[in-house]
């Protein structure tokens, strides 16, 4: 028999898949796309991603905010979360992270300079970082957070369409840094 052409809506392709008293646990689908985006921002690294997760789920059962125990379990480990103006601090933090890849970031910095970071622009430093990421297989993300800050990961360039479409739901805006 063919379908109901009259009432069929495209927006509800899949009410009949679920039916009203379906046990959905979305304490269960948070933690899975967690997981999820903890692997890709932990590229070989599960056992990093295990012990974010660990931290994370222990966060969300104390009622933290997602965006709030993601970005606490990840910062310095498989993310960053600096002031837009501490460009020595984003140099630090990308170095550290890009270290667990295997990349080194040579950046474009006078170090005899007395304050080699006086005039230094985190979003040119981004950049810099970003293009010699992605020569080596990986992308630089950041996320808009709302604030004066400057926050991202690293994540293989075989994700970038996996990335956002993980990271969306978790309710991280991002775009990868170019």
């Amino acid at each position: 028999m063919p379908p109901d052409s009259d009432n069929f809506d495209p927006d509800d392709n899949f009410r009949a898949a679920f039916s009203d008293y379906a046990d959905l646990d979305e304490d269960a689908a948070l933690e899975a796309v967690v997981w999820q985006f903890l692997l890709l921002i932990n590229p070989g690294d599960e056992d990093a991603a295990a012990a974010q997760f660990a931290e994370i789920r222990d966060a969300l059962v104390a009622d933290a905010e997602p965006i709030e125990a993601i970005r606490e379990a990840i910062d310095w480990k498989a993310g960053f979360f600096v002031a837009e103006s501490d460009a020595q601090g984003l140099v630090e933090v990308i170095d550290e992270l890009a270290a667990r890849v295997g990349v080194r970031v040579e950046w474009d910095i006078d170090d005899e300079a007395d304050d080699p970071f006086a005039d230094a622009d985190t979003g040119a430093l981004m950049s810099q970082a970003a293009v010699q990421l992605r020569e080596r297989g990986y992308t630089l993300w950041s996320w808009e957070t709302g604030a004066e800050m400057v926050a991202g990961w690293i994540a293989q360039r075989s994700d970038d369409e996996a990335l956002p479409q993980v990271a969306g739901p978790l309710g991280f805006h991002v775009r990868a840094v170019i």
